[in-house]
């Protein structure tokens, strides 16, 4: 063999070297992304839930405390907000504007959902209602799962915007479009909390 064509062979198999490690860190980028997506299905899962419960917790309370009609409405309208913005979330979980949006929806929520809760304190007729008790400990349990689903979502997150932003990922994520993705962070101290139900 002439050194021509061991020259070629090098250059070849450097080639060969450089394209099987860039599809090895896009196929990562892929994975660390679908991973983070689905995490986020795990909170859609939840969420869906609570939406799905609060209804029913206002329904309960609207029999007794009928003069609270706006803390009642308030509660319902937020939760639509947030469900709204849940299902904008979950048609791309990795857009940085719609996962703050939830975020923000989610907050206004919790918001409500306390208020509705010391409303609930001031009724010892409705803290007694079985049906009440039942959905707020469904509630309780819901918020629980809500908060480790969050917490998956964001250590995924956090491998995979890690994983974007190192050298030479960095180069391959750019050129191929993987964008950072959003954590699901609460922004205030108070809203870090999950409305207390307690009766």
């Amino acid at each position: 063999m002439g050194t021509g064509t061991i020259v070629l062979l090098v250059i070849l198999a450097v080639i060969v070297l450089c394209i099987v490690f860039i599809v090895s860190i896009y196929n990562k980028l892929i994975q660390l992304r679908n991973r983070f997506k689905n995490a986020f299905a795990q909170i859609d899962v939840q969420l869906k839930r609570r939406y799905d419960l609060i209804p029913n917790l206002v329904e309960t309370a609207k029999g007794y405390i009928k003069h609270e009609r706006e803390t009642l409405e308030a509660v319902i309208e937020a939760r639509n907000q947030a469900s709204n913005a849940m299902k904008k979330a979950s048609t791309d979980p990795g857009d940085i504007e719609a996962i703050q949006g939830l975020i923000g929806a989610e907050s206004t929520l919790t918001g409500t959902l306390g208020r509705l809760f010391a409303l609930v304190e001031a009724y010892p007729d409705l803290k007694a209602n079985q049906n009440m008790m039942q959905l707020s400990e469904e509630l309780t349990t819901t918020e629980n799962k809500v908060a480790f689903a969050r917490q998956a979502f964001n250590d995924y997150v956090m491998t995979y915007n890690t994983a974007r932003e190192v050298f030479p990922n960095n180069i391959i994520a750019n050129s191929f479009g993987f964008k950072e993705a959003q954590l699901f962070e609460i922004k205030e101290e108070a809203e870090r909390e999950a409305p207390k139900v307690s009766f």
